[in-house]
């Protein structure tokens, strides 16, 4: 399973999303200082490094844009901590 799998399955059942986009934009960092393939010392082993996620849940009703990014954090903090080295996040409530 890829780790933009894995994120799109742990955000689902989190957040019973009514839109989730994940999006993988590693392609646009290659070369860079830890990417794969970059021949820097530390580069990570993932080529699934860099992500967008727009996510518009119920879940985030009534919270500030700062505790939606921390929700969001918390649940794939995994994939945080395991190769995924920049995460965009647009966090909405529906109707906003």
């Amino acid at each position: 399973m890829s780790v933009k799998e894995q994120m799109e399955g742990k955000l689902v059942a989190a957040l019973s999303p009514t839109l989730l986009q994940v999006i993988d934009e590693s392609h646009k960092h290659a070369g860079h200082i830890g990417h794969p393939g970059s021949g820097h010392p530390g580069a990570m082993s993932s080529t699934e490094t860099h992500f967008q996620v727009k996510v518009v849940s119920e879940a985030f009703t009534g919270k500030t844009r700062l505790a939606r990014h921390r929700l969001v954090n918390e649940i794939l903090e995994h994939e945080l901590r395991s190769g995924v080295h920049a995460l965009a996040i647009e966090a909405r409530a529906p109707g906003e």
